[in-house]
């Protein structure tokens, strides 16, 4: 198979060969037809994630080998089926969505289909191959979504972005609907995260970003407020357009200064979800926490119960479609650039010759 792969951290990717997976047991084969372009593909092209005062984790100590075609945000065309995955629902000829974070699939939490917490992760395009390539391998037949009826590059979107907010706003929930949520971040995340509120009935949805054309998609998408962050007062601009201290923010973003100003607007019994993995280092007043009963909660992608559950929300025509640019595969090198510079509003999903 052809792959736009990392060879070297921080360089560009590069075009290579490389085997074409044989499915076995209850794999499945697969050919890309689209493929997401994820913020968190950066980190695993630059090899590292910043903690701050603990210095940097470097993912190849976290067992990241390369070579490696990244893209977990996968729909693709079935081409061939192991042994153990014939007629469990899915033949040849098939598009699906592939559930990504894959663990070991014998532990505890992987026979719960909860594989996203699985101590020994195994995840397509981060362990093992994913979406920059011309082909992928599915690890059971299970983790194969029907997206009939949705657009596929859309689809795409599901598999991290779409399941990563929907699992945070599920670990938030319940909130009265004319309860403000704070969303910090109006990018792929952002923008899904809006559309997916807005399918559960979420009627005041206030997002935060640091710029005015994300925050603009924002409105266009369905915020009802919008804050532009800076380095002084994000926090009271929050309060401002809330009407108040908040029950919950989803901080997308989960950088050292988005942390503080996000715990700073909740109120008493509030919750802040943490979801993105920009780095450095979150500092707290300890009383504040009991004093304010609050609770924070780091929320880690989604597990396939979850993509199943949005797959069908989609198909019911209940999520509003984000904003999807179309490149080819070829242009994956050209694509993380583009979006390490700021430079994407909503998400890029590259096609495959397959498509």
């Amino acid at each position: 198979m052809r792959a736009w792969a990392v060879v070297e951290t921080g360089k560009p990717l590069q075009e290579i060969e490389m085997p074409t997976p044989e499915p076995k047991g209850a794999e499945v084969l697969l050919e890309v037809t689209h493929a997401g372009v994820c913020h968190s593909d950066l980190h695993i092209w630059e090899g590292e994630y910043d903690l701050g005062s603990r210095g940097k984790m470097r993912l190849t100590d976290r067992g990241v080998v390369l070579p490696l075609a990244m893209g977990h945000e996968i729909v693709g065309r079935v081409v061939k089926l192991g042994p153990d995955a014939a007629g469990q629902g899915t033949k040849v000829g098939d598009l699906r969505v592939v559930y990504p974070w894959v663990g070991c699939g014998k532990c505890a939490v992987c026979q719960k289909d909860e594989e996203n917490m699985c101590l020994t992760p195994r995840s397509l395009g981060v362990y093992q191959n994913g979406g920059y390539a011309t082909h992928v391998l599915a690890t059971h037949v299970k983790h194969l979504v029907d997206i009939e009826g949705v657009d596929p590059a859309l689809a795409a979107t599901y598999a991290c972005s779409g399941i990563t907010v929907y699992s945070a706003i599920n670990k938030l929930m319940p909130i009265e609907p004319n309860e403000p949520i704070v969303l910090v971040g109006a990018g792929g995340l952002g923008l899904n995260a809006i559309a997916i509120l807005k399918a559960l009935g979420h009627k005041r949805i206030c997002v935060v970003d640091v710029d005015q054309k994300k925050l603009d998609a924002a409105k266009e998408q369905g915020a009802t407020e919008t804050v532009l962050a800076s380095n002084e007062g994000t926090t009271q601009r929050i309060v401002e357009a809330c009407g108040g201290p908040v029950a919950g923010v989803i901080d997308l973003v989960n950088g050292t200064q988005t942390a503080r100003f996000a715990f700073d607007a909740l109120r008493k019994g509030g919750k802040l979800v943490q979801v993105g993995l920009f780095g450095g280092e979150m500092q707290i007043p300890l009383p504040l926490m009991p004093i304010r009963a609050i609770t924070i909660q780091g929320s880690y992608v989604g597990n396939v119960k979850e993509l199943r559950a949005l797959i069908d929300i989609a198909k019911k025509g209940q999520i509003p479609a984000i904003p999807v640019e179309k490149q080819p595969q070829k242009n994956a090198d050209a694509v993380l650039n583009r979006l390490k510079n700021g430079q994407i509003t909503g998400r890029v999903v590259l096609v495959g010759a397959a498509a």
